[in-house]
């Protein structure tokens, strides 16, 4: 029986992801537009981040690392009737554990935000609206978590669609939030908690009929002891930790941002979104469409179609990535000013903003390059590995933190500041968050070249025919792309000062004119379509 095709699976995952990615990017405008950037919105973003981290852990990284590969197995070597028990002791277990978890951090909500955002604790307005917003965004948890088991078990059935449209209810839901809700509440931010809230228990119901279609609705029974779930278990504690070092490094990052000028989580969290557009499009997407098919070949120990499949996505993945670098480097300023300056959003908080974009794009094409080489370490079982690199990067980030701030600060910082307290001053300096991306991006790296360099080192992975052509064609149509957007940025310099119909054509036409000049030199230099096909 032929093998659906990757190519097939990518599209409709990224076509479903591209809109939700589009709608999310309307949520930070219409969240920027209502609230501005300050106090209020920062303990939203500081409250929504850390739930969102475990989400991705537990829906693109940890739990879907670990179920799809055990579930594949089941679905291939196994009766139908075990895949509805393994579907119905999973989200048992699963939801049991996570209710606990929810319960715990929802009664324990002071101490988290404490942990969390340290430079929030003095100011009482700020660390109260993180509380209650805290125990009004980690339900989200639960039930992102369940949808990730269902949209696990779709996507082992090469049903990509419905499950990377599901987060589109949570963008809707925060934009209604914004614009409508806010204006009927006492403490207008509150509205986002609640449209998370509501969003959560909404993407549970939509994917219900897809899995009925499937035959494989069934009611929850707690199974920790059944040996499948005791396997997805042993598997994903490991792959918590090394799935999501992009996010456990985010995590950190809100920590040292509680201590900078207000405004820093706002700008932080908008400079996020523009990587969640090549990354969650592409990065997640090839990820997650490679690896039922990774974990098919292992099983079938199909070597050659191991490192084929697997060559694909990296292939896939610089295609995309290196003009997504490129893009975001050099129209940082035209995408946050165009995008967001408006409403209670100013030219200071787009220059600000800027600075965490710019350095972040810089890590573009190893957070994809990432996503796409752990499912060929977690299609073989093999959870310890990412855990090593991850715990390397990890470190190197905090490291890097440090530095860069420090030295950003002695740039920067008056003489009068540096003379008084360290923390009063880093309060006071606008643009250090700076750092925290600089960290972030050069962090990504160290994870990339440990997990290539371990990868090699295996033997599980031949290098395919073609590698030099495809690099030097990259690099041809990169340049072509730089030069491009130099001579429009040269010749539209400064955005913050446009009117808003003016930024729009402008940057329209510049994304047009270095999405064309990369696309039609990369054709010239020998390109071809078929090139991105394989079964």
């Amino acid at each position: 029986m032929k093998s659906p095709s990757m190519l097939r699976g990518l599209l409709s995952f990224s076509s479903m992801t591209m809109v939700s990615r589009v709608l999310g990017l309307l949520r930070d405008i219409s969240i920027s537009h209502v609230f501005g950037a300050n106090v209020a919105t920062d303990a939203f973003w500081v409250a929504f981040r850390i739930p969102s981290f475990m989400r991705r852990m537990f829906a693109e990284g940890s739990f879907s690392s670990a179920f799809v590969p055990v579930f594949t197995e089941v679905k291939e070597k196994g009766t139908h009737a075990q895949l509805k028990i393994l579907m119905s002791r999973v989200s048992g277990t699963l939801g049991g554990v996570l209710l606990i978890v929810t319960a715990l951090c929802m009664l324990f909500a002071p101490q988290v935000a404490t942990v969390f955002a340290p430079g929030s604790v003095d100011d009482t307005h700020k660390f109260t609206l993180i509380v209650e917003l805290l125990r009004l965004t980690f339900p989200f948890l639960l039930f992102v978590s369940l949808t990730a088991l269902s949209g696990g078990a779709l996507n082992s059935f090469h049903r990509f669609g419905l499950p990377a449209l599901t987060p589109v209810i949570l963008n809707l839901c925060m934009i209604a939030g914004a614009w409508w809700l806010s204006r009927h509440l006492q403490t207008p931010i509150l509205a986002l908690g609640w449209a998370v809230f509501a969003a959560g228990i909404l993407q549970v119901l939509f994917q219900l009929p897809a899995l009925r279609q499937l035959d494989l609705l069934t009611l929850p029974s707690w199974g920790w002891n059944h040996p499948d779930v005791r396997r997805i278990m042993r598997q994903m504690v490991p792959t918590l930790f090394g799935s999501s070092v992009s996010q456990i490094n985010l995590l950190f990052d809100t920590v040292i941002a509680s201590l900078l000028i207000s405004g820093s989580q706002t700008w932080l969290s908008q400079a996020d979104r523009f990587l969640e557009l090549p990354l969650g499009v592409f990065g997640v997407a090839l990820g997650t469409v490679i690896l039922p098919s990774l974990s098919r070949h292992h099983v079938a120990t199909d070597h050659e179609g191991f490192s084929k499949a697997l060559d694909w996505g990296l292939r896939t993945t610089l295609l995309i990535a290196i003009p997504a670098m490129f893009g975001l480097l050099l129209l940082a300023e035209p995408l946050v000013a165009t995008l967001f300056q408006n409403g209670q959003f100013r030219s200071f908080d787009t220059r600000m903003a800027t600075l965490s974009v710019t350095a972040l794009s810089f890590g573009v094409p190893a957070y994809a390059l990432v996503k796409v080489l752990l499912p060929a370490f977690y299609a073989r079982k093999d959870t310890r590995t990412p855990v090593r690199a991850g715990v390397a990067a990890l470190i190197t980030n905090m490291v890097l933190n440090g530095f860069f701030l420090l030295a950003l600060y002695a740039m920067w910082a008056p003489t009068t500041l540096k003379s008084g307290p360290l923390l009063d001053g880093l309060s006071k300096v606008p643009g250090l968050h700076l750092a925290l991306g600089m960290a972030s991006a050069a962090a990504s790296y160290i994870n990339l070249l440990l997990l290539w360099r371990w990868l090699r080192k295996a033997d599980i992975y031949q290098r395919q025919a073609g590698w030099s052509r495809h690099l030097v064609r990259l690099a041809v149509a990169g340049g072509a792309m730089v030069v491009v957007l130099l001579l429009g940025r040269w010749y539209w310099p400064d955005w913050t000062q446009m009117q808003v119909l003016g930024r729009v054509w402008r940057l329209a036409l510049l994304v047009c004119m270095g999405g064309a000049t990369y696309v039609c030199v990369l054709f010239a230099t020998g390109f071809r379509l078929r090139e991105l096909h394989h079964d």
